[in-house]
């Protein structure tokens, strides 16, 4: 019998036992692709990111940011299209941007969200909340987009939502994508932010300027300068609790044409012999608008002094043409006007409804308070006020102030109030110190009362008139 012989055939390759080289290379050769596009992912991702967060630092303009923020969206979260929708502080809603990477798709998703929002922004009563506007959104676009957004949070308040949006029903929302969305809405936050921020410095140095040239202004209505007027020593001074105050004083001569020099600068002979006003007053409030009131005040009283009425008629008219205007503004005047005449040392005056100044009685050794009745300027068109006169010695001194001094608070919260200023007046008196030495430690006392580290809650002024021992 003939053997046969046996042929080897070799193994089929997927029955060949393996060899430990080409074929175990493939898991490892998949694997490297994957991490390799893993890593190309990461890189994509971090410097789209790193693009945003150069756009926040770089632009200047809010918009140029915000149209951004939609591309970037979607790029980073490999959705195809996006859309930034925000809440104005009118309460209108705002389609700021969209991109989709379909023209026709985004045609689509843009008309169905303007027609919602248009619809929003017209109803009668308050817009949406968001999850009703979300839900109108999901109810427009339909169940072929697939929606997902997030909110966009400005100090903890939602000013707007970011969306994604895909037609590709085997995209999947990954807890990744999620957050790159939610980092994406918080830039996009910190970028709203910071321009509502740089909008009200912006304001604020504005508002800066027009208070410095308000107080440029006011300070240069004060008088710079106690004037000269015969037998008194003046000194005056007036501190605002802001830049811009509504304290008020005044010196004002009775006949201007006498006070004029002639062309060699000597004064007319007749300049000792013309009275003078001494004015002190306070517009209820502070800031700008009390500002203004008292330039207002000062111009119409400087008008009406030069009819030579009688303080109480000068106040009584200055309200009637004030009247309007402070009804109108809600404030009120008050105000203590005085003449003296150097002539006769006699001082006339009448009050409205002013703090009294304080009369020095030197040949006494008293202090007395100056007032007539009077009410509120502005406060009634129709007041009367009346009118009252004291004859002045050598050494006399009056105090004219304003409630800033009285109502000065300590840190206990106790007032400076009338009677502790009388007595500093009168301490200072006795020494027989001059009204610069006399204002000065007025200052001087209130301030240690209050405290350094306790802010001026209020204007103060003080006027300080002493007549002089030797005419």
């Amino acid at each position: 019998m003939t053997a046969v012989p046996i042929n080897r055939q070799p193994y089929p390759a997927k029955n060949r036992p393996s060899s430990g080289f080409k074929n175990d290379a493939t898991p490892v050769f998949a694997l490297k692709e994957l991490v390799a596009s893993l890593y190309r992912e990461q890189n994509k991702i971090q410097n789209l990111l790193s693009s945003l967060g150069f756009a926040l630092r770089s632009f200047n303009n809010l918009n140029q940011f915000l149209e951004l923020t939609p591309l970037m969206t979607a790029r980073v979260t490999d959705a195809e299209g996006s859309a930034l929708i925000l809440y104005k502080p009118n309460g209108q809603v705002s389609l700021e941007q969209l991109h989709c990477q379909e023209h026709q798709t985004g045609q689509e998703i843009q008309q169905i969200l303007s027609e919602i929002i248009n619809q929003t922004n017209h109803k009668s009563v308050t817009p949406a909340l968001p999850m009703s506007l979300d839900e109108q959104i999901r109810q427009g676009l339909g169940t072929k987009i697939r929606l997902y957004n997030t909110p966009i949070l400005v100090k903890n308040i939602e000013r707007g939502r970011l969306y994604v949006f895909s037609t590709n029903p085997e995209y999947i929302w990954t807890q990744t994508r999620r957050k790159l969305l939610q980092l994406v809405a918080d830039q996009t936050a910190v970028a709203i932010a910071n321009n509502e921020l740089t909008v009200e410095l912006r304001s604020k140095e504005r508002t800066d300027r027009e208070l410095e040239i308000a107080s440029e202004i006011q300070l240069r209505l004060l008088p710079r300068k106690c004037p000269t007027i015969k037998g008194v020593e003046l000194a005056a001074r007036c501190q605002t609790a802001n830049r811009v105050g509504g304290d008020y004083y005044d010196f004002i001569p009775t006949n201007y044409d006498q006070l004029r020099q002639d062309q060699q600068g000597k004064k007319n002979e007749l300049a000792d012999c013309v009275p003078w006003s001494i004015v002190v007053g306070d517009v209820m409030g502070k800031g700008v608008p009390a500002g203004l009131i008292m330039t207002m005040t000062r111009g119409m009283l400087r008008a009406e002094v030069l009819n030579r009425h009688s303080p109480g008629k000068i106040l009584q008219h200055l309200n009637r043409v004030m009247y309007a205007d402070l009804d109108n503004s809600h404030r009120f005047v008050t105000l203590f006007y005085s003449e003296y005449d150097p002539q006769t040392r006699s001082l006339s005056f009448s009050n409205a409804a002013h703090n009294p100044p304080l009369w020095w009685q030197s040949a006494k050794q008293k202090i007395e308070k100056l007032d007539t009745e009077g009410m509120l300027i502005g406060l009634d068109p129709d007041s009367e006020y009346g009118d009252g006169q004291v004859q002045l010695a050598s050494g006399d001194t009056i105090l004219y102030y304003t409630d800033g001094f009285t109502d000065a608070v300590s840190q206990n919260g106790d007032r400076f109030d009338e009677e502790n200023l009388i007595k500093a007046f009168q301490a200072a008196c006795q020494k027989g110190n001059d009204p610069q030495t006399i204002l000065d430690y007025l200052f001087e006392q209130v301030e240690q009362f209050v405290g350094s580290e306790n802010d001026k809650s209020d204007d103060m002024t003080l006027v300080v008139m002493q007549v002089k021992s030797v005419v």
